[in-house]
């Protein structure tokens, strides 16, 4: 018999952690090779880890809602024919590792059964418990700690920075334990609690899922961050719909792919950021990243309602066809849940289409480290005045607004307004007799 370390595996692009949402299989069942044996979630990407040996479970390393770093051992599985199963070494040196495994694997059920987070009243985020668990922290000294977080809650800044200090200072938190009356206790985690909100028996309590918290978190650190600051104009996309009311059904034919307004958006909004590169930069800190590529973040609704925002790479570099393309199997893989961790990573401006869902217009939120976001209102038929040679008339026209959400940190009106009129420039000026 031979031990197979399985590692939680590079999730793509700078994803360097993931949190365990489900473990599809237990300690002591049997494994094909390639069959998942976890499932895990990397920021709003759920994904399936397989197995790369066939074997039986005998440890596994972490709990649900564990979060675990890319590359640490997350079970042990025990494979037949040690021989075939282990790479060509010496026996004492395969010994050797399987001792160490088992070390490491007694520590880590020691570690994890040493806290019982239960028993706490306070909420303490997964990582936050992880953290705790490597450290060997107790839950009184961990409820000791102050938390900067809302609500007082421990970030993992608060329980990096105890950690660091706790060699220095060994006896501060048995002292406040000790010494501390039940009341001093209770007084704490009171202070910092928001304000109740008043429920009666007929009301209905959800706990938020997973993803839903991590939008919450997102927004409120994008608002905390960046001085929002909007641009709206109003464009007369009148060409675009007849052409692609002309269009659709030949394109369909042809590529085996619906024609939307989407591609033709990304398409403008892509050329744009061309002309004014200074929109497709990043902030860290007091110093702007201008990126290199034009990687277009697509806010798409899932069926449950959350949001999750898959990235064109290098859109620029489509024409109409790849970016009708790119756009229809991004979309199609969000409402089914087979994203990769990389398809909502690198984005560099992001664009929303509130039209969807009748919107004429809106203020969305900034995506961290972004500094713009463009939303696409309804399109509707309206009366205009049109102007010609031989003089104006009012006339129906199909016309839509757009919502410029930028940075004011980094990007001033003059920049956020002139960007989104060159967007509506494109649009207005689409030649209606395109060949595609």
């Amino acid at each position: 018999m031979a031990k197979f370390e399985l590692k939680l595996p590079k999730m793509g692009e700078s994803v360097a952690e993931a949190t365990i949402t489900n473990w599809v299989k237990n300690v002591g069942d049997t494994v094909e090779q390639d069959e998942t044996i976890v499932e895990v979630a990397t920021d709003k990407v759920d994904s399936e880890v397989p197995t790369e040996v066939s074997g039986k479970i005998i440890e596994i390393l972490f709990q649900k809602d564990d979060v675990v770093q890319v590359g640490q051992t997350i079970a042990i599985i025990e494979t037949e024919g040690g021989d075939a199963a282990q790479p060509s070494a010496a026996p004492a040196k395969e010994e050797v590792s399987v001792e160490k495994v088992e070390k490491t694997v007694t520590q880590a059920q020691e570690t994890v059964e040493a806290a019982d987070f239960n028993a706490s009243e306070k909420f303490f985020s997964p990582l936050v418990k992880n953290i705790a668990k490597e450290e060997g922290i107790s839950i009184a000294e961990l409820e000791a700690i102050n938390g900067t977080g809302k609500d007082g809650r421990i970030t993992k800044t608060d329980i990096l920075d105890y950690v660091k200090n706790r060699g220095s200072q060994p006896a501060a938190a048995p002292v406040q334990q000790t010494s501390a009356p039940a009341p001093a206790q209770t007084s704490q985690p009171v202070a910092s609690k928001a304000a109740p909100v008043s429920v009666n028996g007929q009301d209905e309590i959800v706990e938020m899922d997973r993803m839903r918290k991590m939008i919450a978190h997102h927004m409120v650190q994008s608002v905390q961050t960046s001085a929002h600051v909007q641009s709206f104009i109003e464009v007369d996309v009148t060409n675009i719909v007849n052409w692609r009311n002309k269009t659709k059904n030949a394109f369909e034919k042809r590529e085996g792919e619906k024609l939307t307004f989407t591609p033709i958006f990304m398409e403008a909004v892509a050329k744009a950021l061309k002309d004014f590169p200074m929109m497709n930069i990043s902030v860290d800190g007091d110093y702007i990243i201008k990126r290199k590529n034009i990687n277009l973040g697509m806010a798409a609704a899932l069926p449950n309602g959350n949001l999750i925002v898959p990235v064109i790479k290098n859109a620029d570099q489509l024409n109409l066809v790849g970016m009708a393309k790119a756009v229809n199997d991004l979309a199609d893989r969000a409402r089914k849940g087979k994203l990769k961790p990389d398809d909502t990573q690198g984005g560099t401006y992001t664009v929303t289409n509130v039209g969807t869902f009748g919107s004429v217009f809106g203020t969305p939120i900034i995506s961290q480290p972004q500094v713009g976001i463009l939303a696409l209102g309804a399109i509707r038929k309206v009366p205009a005045v049109i102007e010609t040679p031989e003089g104006d008339f009012i006339g129906i026209r199909q016309k839509m607004f757009l919502s410029h959400s930028y940075d004011h940190r980094v990007v001033d009106g003059s920049l956020g307004g002139q960007f989104v009129q060159r967007v509506a420039q494109y649009l207005e000026s689409f030649d209606p007799n395109r060949d595609i």
